[in-house]
């Protein structure tokens, strides 16, 4: 397999949080397994990660996420060190090293901190490191924050050229009008939009509009993308395998970039 292929996978807040808000440690131990079967298949990864605000809210106890942006900051100014201890800790049991990039919208609107994050990863990939970005909610404002880490990774994927981006969520993928999963989207119409918004399924809605904006995005730039259910076992290697899991969406030959652009 090519050593130059790059996936970007977005783990979100939901996947990695347990019934009672703090990480659940032995699913992200899982999904890093599976993350480090396909860097040793030659594969590049970089990992968006959520989940430092719930850290930090399991760590002060809090039952509710708070309110305050103050509040906010804090737990996740102290989420975020355990998240990178997990992430650190459990690639380097199978021979990875972590790279922690933070960032913030501002980071993306000029040319010279674009460049610098850019070349940042692209030097950890050179070592063979695993990049593990996330917004820098200690000091992002309403101003300057990104919404959700699907748009974050969306521009990631943008930024490396990837090849593939997935987006791991707690639904099986993007649901039609009886709750089955749509296992393959040509184009995101008004009709697919429509869908995300309209579920009623009970599961079906959450995020879902916000990842189809930044798959469109990522797809624009040639990426294939994939949404999928980060709970279910072995899905990272499956989606990579080419298993019919979750719901893929088709790059048109219109939209893939010129021989050597990549």
């Amino acid at each position: 397999m090519s050593k130059n292929i790059i996936v970007v996978i977005k783990i979100g807040t939901k996947v990695i949080a347990s019934s009672d808000k703090t990480l659940d440690k032995i699913l992200l131990k899982g999904l890093i397994g599976q993350i480090s079967d396909i860097l040793d298949k030659g594969l590049k990864v970089i990992v968006v990660t959520s989940g430092a605000i719930g850290a930090g809210m399991g760590l002060l106890g809090m039952k509710k996420r708070p309110v305050k942006l103050e509040e906010l900051q804090a737990a996740a100014s102290i989420g975020q060190s355990l998240l990178m201890h997990l992430y650190s800790g459990y690639f380097k049991e199978r021979g990875y090293l972590t790279g922690q990039i933070l960032l913030t919208q501002e980071d993306f609107n000029g040319r010279a901190r674009y460049q610098n994050i850019k070349k940042t990863i692209e030097t950890l990939l050179f070592h063979k490191a695993v990049p593990v970005i996330n917004e820098n909610d200690t000091v992002s404002t309403e101003e300057i924050k990104f919404g959700d880490n699907d748009r974050l990774s969306s521009l990631v994927s943008d930024l490396c050229r990837a090849d593939m981006l997935i987006l791991l969520t707690d639904v099986d993928g993007l649901l039609d009008e009886k709750c089955n999963v749509v296992n393959f989207v040509d184009d995101i119409n008004a009709g697919i939009t429509r869908l995300a918004r309209s579920s009623k399924c009970e599961l079906g809605t959450g995020g879902m509009a916000s990842k189809l904006e930044s798959i469109g995005r990522a797809m624009a730039s040639g990426t294939a993308c994939v949404i999928a259910n980060g709970k279910t076992g072995n899905i990272i290697t499956d989606i990579i395998d080419g298993k019919r899991v979750g719901t893929r969406f088709k790059i048109s030959a219109a939209k893939l970039p010129a021989e050597g652009q990549r």
